[in-house]
């Protein structure tokens, strides 16, 4: 391997490791950045110099797939997720507007019923 390689193994090493990280969050956000990451270095690793090398020259190198990796223990199981409560859970941003815009026109119109009680001539 050349200096160059071993870069990019570095980089995808990291990629994976990032990809452990995020499927241990266990959120469905984390098991879907793991799967992504997980793709990217994969890819990393298909663009190693010397692979671009030997593809060039039409050569058949064999592309490595994923190291392998140490057996770990096994992640605990999920804890279960605590219920959302709604923030709040005041009446309808509609309805609000709907009755700041009725309060609008009856102000105007008291307002203008006013002006006529007195009138400037």
């Amino acid at each position: 391997m050349t200096k160059a390689d071993l870069i990019v193994e570095r980089g995808a090493a990291k990629l994976q490791v990032l990809a452990r990280k995020a499927a241990s969050r266990g959120d469905g956000i984390g098991e879907w950045l793991s799967e992504e990451l997980q793709e990217d270095a994969v890819f990393l690793r298909k663009l190693k110099p010397s692979l671009i090398k030997a593809r060039a020259r039409e050569e058949r190198a064999q592309e490595p797939g994923p190291p392998p990796q140490p057996q770990s223990a096994p992640l605990p199981p999920k804890a279960p997720k605590p219920k959302k409560q709604k923030n709040g859970g005041g009446p309808s941003p509609l309805l609000v507007i709907g009755m700041a815009f009725a309060a609008g026109i009856v102000l105007a119109k008291v307002i203008d019923w006013r002006g006529h009680a007195h009138p400037r001539d």
